[in-house]
């Protein structure tokens, strides 16, 4: 999202003033006109704005994995070794309060094999690791064939009047404050259909602005399956298909969030908010959304914030759902900000549980980005840390990793990925890069850390104590964006040292601490952008 880098950027040194939190998107692009002018170019317009047709550009994105998949908010894109790419041209219409993004991608991915969960692990590791893979539908290799097809991708309908509107959507969407980990809604995996009822700018207020989004959406199965589902442990398969309870013929989940960010006027930069998100299966009887085929419910994301003990057990198993609070602070003087967000995956039984318990289920991103001069040249920091990893009340009260789920057998998926944090279930980042921006170009580097599923590796490894095969990624991030006259350039190479790469340790060498499997992987991805006329 280059174009939101360049506007949070703006925003942050004082090169644009906005009245938007950010922590709602994607953005209202005409809020922006002024600063993306030159990247949109108006093909029919009138005096009062109430008529327009604008070409968005033509965006080409590639990436291109050496070894195995690194895979990092790409959208449509799948976990791929070897190329892949998006190409997706853009037309914006606007009649009135009746606009239509047409944004459709093509998607292609070479899909090449790699190594995938090591074979020589023991069969009881493999039940540990299927235990996750049962709950979750994060194929490792999305089947054995190259990939090519075209979607809706970015395209949407709304109807706007003054600061609301109301449309259908297949656009990604990314909620809360964090730049790299969202952990409730980003746009790691494929943008869903879905209902959207939201601010297109702040609503004011005598006691400061306000902002939300409203969505029910429909998720889908990726329709591929974790390895080897023929592998047996103690006389039983260990691969369960995911179905749907409902019905024995489709998989789709009916999924309901909320966002609303609150900037109190008091307190100028100052941004807060709550998200919550519900997700089931889905059984479409006489027009009616239902939870249980015995129970309509329109609404969900508004009910049983805390568990209800006159509720039918069933409708809270059969219930996946999250909510927390974030928080976004922008010092204007200092050109800094701190950010952080704060999320649960389980329910809890009332105030005081969440008071007493609160890292049971808990999520947790912290940020902070920084502007500073050097010899008149300005230089951007950012620091950002995840911990998606359970705590240590697993001990007393398992929560499980987030976005699996016992009864929602396909997790917070979409077409196969993760719909939150991109780092995936019981895994860790530390994230540290600086770079050289000026109005047209931006040079850095960065430095990653990785936790890969520390949740599975406690649970698969605990009993024999075995501390020397954590998986962990280095990476080495080198970032050039760039912007041309008619063009936006912008790219990321990645060098990644994985240690132990997929918990691989031979049990039997010598000395006892010694390496694993450690493999190197090369990333790289390109997203050239031309915006002049077509």
């Amino acid at each position: 999202d280059f174009d939101y880098q360049i506007i949070r950027t703006s925003v942050l040194d004082g090169t644009i003033s906005s009245k938007s939190s950010f922590n709602v998107r994607p953005l209202n692009s005409e809020l922006f006109d002024s600063l993306l002018s030159k990247q949109y170019k108006t093909l029919v317009t009138n005096n009062k704005g109430s008529l327009m047709i604008r070409t968005l550009g033509i965006e080409y994105f590639t990436e291109y994995n050496t070894h195995h998949p690194y895979n990092r908010n790409n959208g449509t894109m799948i976990p791929n070794r070897g190329y892949q790419h998006i190409i997706s041209p853009g037309l914006f219409f606007k009649i009135g309060p009746l606009s239509i993004q047409l944004k459709p991608e093509h998607h292609y991915s070479e899909n090449k094999n790699f190594d995938g969960f090591w074979e020589g692990h023991y069969p009881y590791i493999w039940a540990k690791r299927y235990r996750l893979w049962n709950r979750v539908d994060i194929p490792e290799r999305f089947g054995e064939k190259r990939h090519n097809r075209v979607t809706f991708g970015q395209s949407n309908i709304k109807f706007s009047w003054k600061n609301l509107s109301l449309g259908i959507s297949n656009e990604n969407l990314w909620w809360g404050p964090s730049i790299r980990n969202s952990i409730m809604m980003s746009n790691h995996a494929e943008g869903f259909r879905h209902i959207s009822f939201n601010t297109n700018k702040p609503i004011e207020t005598f006691i400061g602005n306000f902002e939300w989004q409203f969505i029910t959406g429909e998720l889908e199965n990726s329709g591929y399956t974790p390895p080897r589902t023929d592998f047996e442990y103690a006389g039983r398969k260990l691969y369960v298909p995911k179905i749907n309870q409902q019905s024995e013929t489709n998989d789709s989940r009916f999924l309901q969030g909320l966002i609303i960010s609150y900037s109190p006027r008091w307190i100028d930069g100052l941004s807060i908010g709550f998200i919550r998100w519900t997700q089931m299966y889905s059984a479409l009887i006489e027009g009616r959304y239902y939870w249980l085929k015995t129970q309509p419910n329109y609404f969900p994301i508004f009910q049983y914030l805390f568990r209800n003990n006159n509720v039918n057990i069933d409708y809270e198993l059969q219930t996946n759902e999250a909510a927390g609070l974030f928080f976004k602070w922008l010092w204007k003087d200092s050109k800094a900000e701190i950010y952080s967000e704060f999320h649960f995956n389980d329910s809890k039984f009332n105030l005081r549980d969440l008071i007493l318990d609160s890292d049971h289920s808990r999520a947790v991103t912290l940020g902070i980005q920084k502007i500073f001069k050097i010899k008149n040249r300005n230089f951007l920091f950012n620091w950002e840390w995840t911990q998606m990893e359970q705590t240590a009340g697993r001990l007393l009260r398992d929560a499980k990793s987030w976005y699996e789920h016992d009864y929602v057998y396909d997790g917070y998926t979409n077409r196969g990925e993760i719909l939150g944090s991109s780092i995936g279930p019981g895994s860790n980042s530390h994230f540290i890069s600086i770079n050289k921006i000026s109005d047209k170009e931006k040079i850095g580097f960065g430095l990653e850390i990785i936790d890969h599923d520390n949740d599975f590796y406690h649970e698969a490894f605990s009993s024999a104590k075995d501390f020397r095969r954590y998986w962990k990624d280095v990476n080495l991030h080198l970032n050039f964006h760039k912007n041309f006259k008619n063009f936006n350039l912008s790219s990321n190479l990645v060098y990644i040292r994985s240690l132990n790469y997929q918990w691989e340790l031979d049990d039997y060498e010598t000395p006892y601490y010694h390496a694993g499997r450690d493999v190197d992987n090369f990333h790289l991805s390109l997203k050239l952008t031309y915006f002049g006329n077509w």
